[in-house]
């Protein structure tokens, strides 16, 4: 106190310069370690939304091109890609209008590249894993089942909707009939009889691809050295049926016999297990791929992270 008054704010810091000094070096660091000039900063809410927004949108989309849904309501499945697309163009929109309201775009942007990126991937993929391995194990699934079917007797327009076929037994491949249609790959055929019968029309085909010459008599596809197969898987796969009729129509030609109404089967001992293996795989890619774009997407974002802060 000096004349009874005491010092005022403005003398008492005058009084004391050297901590003036201090303080404000002390507040500018501490400031500058909080708001980082020069930098972005750090979004947790945007953080977050990235890690899992592209993910959810993958798993859905993946989901939907991979099973039932696409089976039974294609026009809904691709319904829902097209919406996934328009989330893409929300992002968008979103990143435009920060950008007119001076706000930071990025994150926005960051959005866009990484849900356009996760629909293309699940559509690309989810596609791929339903035509390989779901479409097939819901075509026969859909599909009857006959047991005790004698190949000699049976005629194939009695078992148009056959899905799986459980052969009388004496059943086999008749390899002396064999034949193969190449157009780059063998499309291979073998008639299923029934012991030394000669039926009217060989209808009941075994087939395969590249398992047999093509220029002799011989097929090594499916189960055919194993002596307990007698039964057939049918075959699905409309873009190789052609091919197969075309071997049938030589092998008519070669060995002076008709085959009027060939069904086309896969040569097997147990179809339910390699039926359910088709079912198997599809959930196990769906799966691999749910888990391996979490991994990816979450690199992404921490890469983001990194590069939002030093080059912001």
């Amino acid at each position: 106190m000096e004349g009874g008054r005491p010092y005022s704010t403005f003398e008492h810091r005058g009084m004391r310069p050297e901590f003036d000094g201090l303080r404000a070096q002390m507040d500018s660091r501490f400031m500058g370690s909080v708001l980082a000039p020069g930098k972005r900063r750090i979004n947790l809410v945007a953080i977050c939304v990235n890690i899992f927004l592209p993910w959810i949108v993958f798993v859905s989309l993946f989901a939907v091109l991979s099973f039932s849904l696409h089976y039974q309501h294609p026009q809904v499945a691709w319904s829902l890609v097209a919406l996934a697309f328009g989330s893409v163009l929300l992002a968008i929109f979103m990143a435009y209008q920060a950008r007119r309201k001076n706000r930071d775009p990025m994150w926005y942007n960051f959005s866009a590249v990484t849900l356009l990126l996760a629909t293309l991937l699940a559509t690309s993929f989810g596609d791929m894993n339903f035509w390989n391995n779901m479409q097939p194990f819901y075509d026969v699934e859909n599909l009857n089942t006959y047991p005790s079917v004698n190949p000699a007797r049976e005629k194939g327009h009695q078992l148009m909707d056959a899905g799986r076929v459980y052969f009388t037994d004496g059943s086999g491949l008749d390899t002396r009939k064999a034949m193969g249609f190449k157009n780059k790959d063998i499309y291979c055929v073998a008639p299923i009889s029934h012991g030394q019968d000669q039926p009217t029309s060989y209808d009941f085909w075994a087939v395969g691809i590249n398992c047999c010459s093509g220029v002799s008599a011989d097929f090594r596809c499916g189960d055919f050295n194993n002596p307990h197969a007698r039964s057939g898987l049918r075959l699905m796969r409309e873009d190789e049926r052609a091919f197969f009729r075309l071997a049938v129509q030589q092998a008519e030609a070669a060995y002076n016999i008709k085959a009027d109404y060939p069904l086309f089967f896969h040569w097997m001992q147990d179809p339910v297990s390699e039926m359910n293996s088709y079912r198997d795989a599809g959930f196990k890619y769906f799966l691999l791929g749910i888990f391996t774009h979490f991994s990816f997407n979450l690199f992404c974002v921490i890469c983001a992270v990194v590069g939002f802060s030093k080059f912001g």
